[in-house]
């Protein structure tokens, strides 16, 4: 897993939800089943994730965003390739 990437994730989610402890979250874990995070805290999530990234996320991806890793997963394949 790309680690700056989950670090950056991590951020954005401790911004949304400044009570959770990134450090201990399991990432391939849904975030639901770890901490309290309801549909609002989902989507000022994405809304986030889209000014960190600059990534638009549709309401019909937000399940996408269930994990870290799944967030990872769904970054890594919108994001610009970095030049070699």
């Amino acid at each position: 897993m790309n680690a700056s990437l989950q670090e950056r994730i991590l951020n954005v989610l401790t911004a949304v939800a400044p009570d959770i402890d990134a450090q201990q979250l399991a990432p391939d874990i849904a975030l639901r089943d770890q901490v309290d995070f309801d549909s609002m805290d989902t989507l000022n999530f994405a809304i986030g994730l889209k000014r960190e990234f600059g990534i638009e996320v549709p309401d019909a991806h937000l399940r996408e965003l269930a994990s870290i890793a799944s967030c990872v997963k769904y970054l890594q394949a919108r994001l610009p390739t970095p030049p070699a």
